[in-house]
């Protein structure tokens, strides 16, 4: 399905505006799969039921969870940390949280486990998990190319007594790890290498110890503890919110998205704050690296140059997301250059052009807001915003009424 944007510069009749978001992401999928490590059952509220998270919760029912939705929540039997099959196949299709969350349980439960994936995510990283995995006692076997989806895995209870995460590509890996420490019958320490934003790693070990868990880094991240079921209450998403908040910065409106606080534990409150008064200028986004994105499609209306850097890992995402931007604006008439680890975007005001998706949500839902200044920008494929925000353009047209 093609989305044609409106250009409604200049045309809105009503600034203040208020949107919901679906519950995030990030949150849903970490309290999702510590409820299934935990003991008892927890009851989650406000969890996003996108394609991702969707094929997240059917994984960990083909893995013999109990899950099961009781209206707007969802209830979660836990398995205290102890699968109960030792055999099973699952497909985490394109859903990064899945595809590094879940091997990480499953290399240290006893066992054999095929993990089968989309197209898509046989090209997104996975060698530093694997590698960390292979070290604590896991061994697996590769059904394509080495060290990619998709594999088989040979879990162990018994596992080494440390392990080294590389994070340069991904802190998934670090998350994946901490969380699935209680699987193991020892206590094991975590080291990281490289450099990586650690707020989703923060988040993570937060919502650890919300569950019951004990999390002390002084210097290596050690686990002890078990998860306790709760009822937990999931955060609206604010990746899916920024780009509402980048509506106002291109538009001058007031949106506001219902139930996000200052006191959000997600990274991409970054972003929030960083356009409330930027108006060109170099930012290293490698911390809240999704947002990357939303920057560039809003970056042609500031009035200096914008520099986004530190986001060389985000080539390896749903699809080159630095290339995304270049060939997009590019196409927009927007003068831009594409560097290693990000791209310079100068003032200009988009032309007519169609905007290749390349299969990422993102690239559709940012491209969107750039439309809202500019005419006749339409966004290719824009079904794919499924994978996180189902209902993105419904809600977006809207608040194209609502405004004008």
């Amino acid at each position: 399905m093609d989305y044609a944007v409106k250009n409604i510069y200049g045309k809105t009749n009503n600034k203040s505006v208020s949107v919901r978001v679906p519950g995030s992401k990030s949150i849903t999928a970490r309290a999702m799969l510590i409820s299934a490590l935990a003991e008892g059952e927890s009851v989650l509220y406000g969890a996003q039921f996108s394609d991702d998270c969707a094929t997240f919760l059917n994984c960990l029912k083909e893995l013999g969870i109990d899950c099961r939705t009781d209206g707007q929540a969802l209830r979660i039997k836990g398995c205290g940390g102890k699968l109960p099959v030792t055999r099973a196949k699952i497909n985490v299709g394109s859903a990064g949280t899945a595809g590094r969350f879940l091997p990480a349980v499953l290399a240290l439960n006893n066992g054999e486990f095929t993990v089968c994936c989309s197209e898509q995510m046989k090209k997104r990283p996975v060698a530093p998990l694997v590698k960390a995995l292979e070290s604590l006692g896991a061994k697996f076997t590769f059904l394509e190319k080495e060290n990619s989806f998709p594999f088989i895995i040979r879990g162990t209870s018994a596992c080494a007594d440390g392990v080294t995460a590389d994070i340069s590509k991904s802190s998934q890996f670090l998350s994946a790890l901490l969380m699935a420490s209680v699987c193991a019958d020892r206590p094991y320490k975590i080291n990281t290498v490289g450099s990586h934003g650690l707020d989703y790693a923060e988040m993570t070990v937060k919502m650890m110890r919300s569950f019951g868990a004990q999390v002390v880094n002084d210097g290596a991240y050690a686990v002890s503890g078990k998860y306790t079921a709760r009822n937990y209450t999931i955060e609206p998403d604010v990746s899916a919110g920024a780009y509402f908040y980048a509506i106002n910065r291109v538009l001058g409106t007031r949106i506001c998205v219902e139930g996000i606080s200052s006191e959000s534990m997600q990274g991409d409150m970054k972003f929030i704050r960083l356009i409330e008064n930027f108006d060109g200028g170099r930012v290293n986004m490698g911390a809240y690296s999704d947002q990357a994105l939303t920057l560039s499609a809003i970056a042609p209306y500031f009035s200096g140059p914008t520099e986004i850097c530190g986001i060389a890992h985000i080539r390896g995402q749903e699809c080159d997301r630095i290339r995304a931007m270049y060939e997009n604006l590019t196409a927009m008439g927007v003068r831009c250059e594409e560097r290693e680890d990000g791209i310079k975007i100068y003032p200009s005001q988009p032309k007519p052009a169609r905007i290749r998706t390349f299969g990422d949500h993102r690239v559709a839902m940012s491209f969107a807001v750039t439309g809202l200044r500019a005419d006749g920008v339409v966004i290719e494929d824009a079904e794919v915003c499924s994978k996180t925000f189902k209902d993105y353009f419904s809600v977006l047209d809207g608040v194209i009424a609502e405004l004008t």
